[in-house]
Protein backbone atom coordinates (compact mmCIF):
# COMPACT_ATOMS: atom_id res chain seq x y z
CA UNK A 1 0.00 0.00 0.00
CA UNK A 2 1.45 3.20 -1.07
CA UNK A 3 1.80 6.10 1.50
CA UNK A 4 -0.20 8.65 1.90
CA UNK A 5 0.39 11.92 0.33
CA UNK A 6 -0.85 15.39 -0.43
CA UNK A 7 -0.28 14.88 -3.93
CA UNK A 8 -2.24 11.51 -4.03
CA UNK A 9 -5.09 13.56 -2.08
CA UNK A 10 -5.82 15.92 -4.42
CA UNK A 11 -7.71 14.72 -6.57
CA UNK A 12 -9.98 14.12 -3.78
CA UNK A 13 -9.42 17.27 -2.39
CA UNK A 14 -10.39 19.27 -5.51
CA UNK A 15 -13.11 22.06 -5.46
CA UNK A 16 -12.79 22.15 -1.35
CA UNK A 17 -10.96 24.87 0.62
CA UNK A 18 -8.49 22.88 2.47
CA UNK A 19 -8.56 24.87 5.63
CA UNK A 20 -12.08 23.66 7.10
CA UNK A 21 -10.22 20.22 6.97
CA UNK A 22 -7.39 21.05 8.83
CA UNK A 23 -9.71 22.43 11.26
CA UNK A 24 -11.66 19.49 11.21
CA UNK A 25 -8.09 17.10 11.61
CA UNK A 26 -7.03 19.59 14.34
CA UNK A 27 -10.18 18.43 16.41
CA UNK A 28 -8.39 15.17 17.64
CA UNK A 29 -6.36 17.94 19.69
CA UNK A 30 -8.41 19.57 21.47
CA UNK A 31 -10.85 18.74 24.23
CA UNK A 32 -13.57 20.81 23.51
CA UNK A 33 -14.11 23.18 20.14
CA UNK A 34 -15.10 27.08 20.61
CA UNK A 35 -18.48 25.99 18.92
CA UNK A 36 -19.05 23.50 21.72
CA UNK A 37 -18.29 26.36 24.80
CA UNK A 38 -20.86 28.31 23.26
CA UNK A 39 -23.53 26.03 22.27
CA UNK A 40 -22.95 24.81 26.21
CA UNK A 41 -22.77 28.08 27.77
CA UNK A 42 -25.67 29.62 25.96
CA UNK A 43 -27.70 26.36 27.30
CA UNK A 44 -26.43 26.90 31.03
CA UNK A 45 -27.51 30.24 30.82
CA UNK A 46 -30.96 29.32 29.36
CA UNK A 47 -31.46 25.91 31.46
CA UNK A 48 -29.80 27.10 34.86
CA UNK A 49 -31.73 24.00 36.44
CA UNK A 50 -29.78 21.76 34.64
CA UNK A 51 -28.15 18.91 35.30
CA UNK A 52 -26.14 17.51 33.03
CA UNK A 53 -25.07 19.42 29.91
CA UNK A 54 -23.05 18.06 26.90
CA UNK A 55 -22.18 19.37 23.59
CA UNK A 56 -20.53 17.37 20.90
CA UNK A 57 -19.49 18.54 17.56
CA UNK A 58 -20.23 15.50 15.14
CA UNK A 59 -19.15 17.00 12.21
CA UNK A 60 -15.60 16.68 12.97
CA UNK A 61 -14.66 20.11 14.48
CA UNK A 62 -16.07 22.09 11.58
CA UNK A 63 -18.83 22.71 13.87
CA UNK A 64 -21.72 21.98 10.88
CA UNK A 65 -23.30 19.20 13.17
CA UNK A 66 -24.03 19.22 16.90
CA UNK A 67 -25.46 16.37 19.11
CA UNK A 68 -26.70 18.01 22.72
CA UNK A 69 -27.35 16.10 25.88
CA UNK A 70 -29.59 18.01 28.84
CA UNK A 71 -30.79 16.93 31.55
CA UNK A 72 -32.94 19.50 33.22
CA UNK A 73 -35.89 19.77 35.45
CA UNK A 74 -37.40 22.73 33.36
CA UNK A 75 -38.03 19.68 30.69
CA UNK A 76 -40.35 18.09 33.56
CA UNK A 77 -44.10 17.39 32.36
CA UNK A 78 -43.04 18.24 28.95
CA UNK A 79 -43.32 16.06 25.80
CA UNK A 80 -40.31 15.11 23.97
CA UNK A 81 -41.29 17.82 21.26
CA UNK A 82 -41.72 20.96 23.77
CA UNK A 83 -38.32 19.78 25.19
CA UNK A 84 -36.41 20.15 22.06
CA UNK A 85 -38.38 23.10 21.12
CA UNK A 86 -36.83 24.70 24.35
CA UNK A 87 -33.90 23.80 23.21
CA UNK A 88 -34.19 25.07 19.72
CA UNK A 89 -35.79 28.52 20.51
CA UNK A 90 -32.24 28.71 23.11
CA UNK A 91 -30.23 28.31 20.24
CA UNK A 92 -32.16 30.09 17.64
CA UNK A 93 -29.44 32.19 16.31
CA UNK A 94 -26.46 29.66 16.57
CA UNK A 95 -28.79 27.32 14.89
CA UNK A 96 -28.68 29.26 11.42
CA UNK A 97 -25.47 28.71 10.93
CA UNK A 98 -25.97 25.00 11.31
CA UNK A 99 -26.52 21.90 9.30
CA UNK A 100 -27.84 19.75 11.78
CA UNK A 101 -28.27 19.33 15.49
CA UNK A 102 -29.58 15.90 17.62
CA UNK A 103 -30.75 16.88 20.50
CA UNK A 104 -31.36 14.22 23.52
CA UNK A 105 -33.21 15.29 26.52
CA UNK A 106 -34.74 14.45 29.84
CA UNK A 107 -35.24 15.11 33.24
CA UNK A 108 -33.21 13.82 36.18
CA UNK A 109 -34.18 11.11 37.82
CA UNK A 110 -34.60 11.61 41.84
Amino acid sequence: MAAWSPAAAAPLLRGTRRLPLLHCAQRMFASQTEGELKVTQILKEKFPQATAIKVTDISGGCGAMYEIQIESEEFKEKRTVQQHQMVNQALKEEIKGMHGLRIFTSVPKH
